[in-house]
């Protein structure tokens, strides 16, 4: 989570002036990043409801509030993303997930904690 900058001009919603940046693995998604650059994106579920591991899933909790559903097949790990807060004066993890807070710490090159 970061302190977005003033020039974006994306409607996102309510973000308390905040931003959360996602690097996905998946060879699809990386593909039309690279075709068509940063996107705006909401998680794969609803906040309190399980993860989305198909596209169906994922209808089934947004419906039409979402324009476009990114089939890549059915999701083989539904480990969650790492959420870092970066909006203070020392890194924060909210949530250790995929990435591990020591791998969080190495990449950073200082200290983080663990808001557990």
């Amino acid at each position: 989570m970061l302190p977005h900058a003033p020039s974006l001009n994306w409607d996102l919603g309510r973000t308390g002036g905040t931003v959360m940046l996602r690097m996905p693995l998946h060879p699809v998604a990386i593909e039309l990043l690279r075709e068509v650059g940063p996107m705006a994106v909401t998680s794969a579920n609803k906040s309190g409801q399980p993860p989305a591991a198909t596209a169906q899933e994922a209808v089934e909790q947004f419906g039409d509030l979402v324009s476009i559903y990114l089939d890549g097949g059915p999701s083989k790990d539904l480990v969650p993303s790492t959420i870092v807060d970066l909006t203070g004066d020392e890194p924060l993890v909210l949530r250790e997930g995929a990435v591990s807070i020591a791998a969080v710490r190495e990449a950073l090159g200082t200290e983080v904690r663990s808001a557990r």
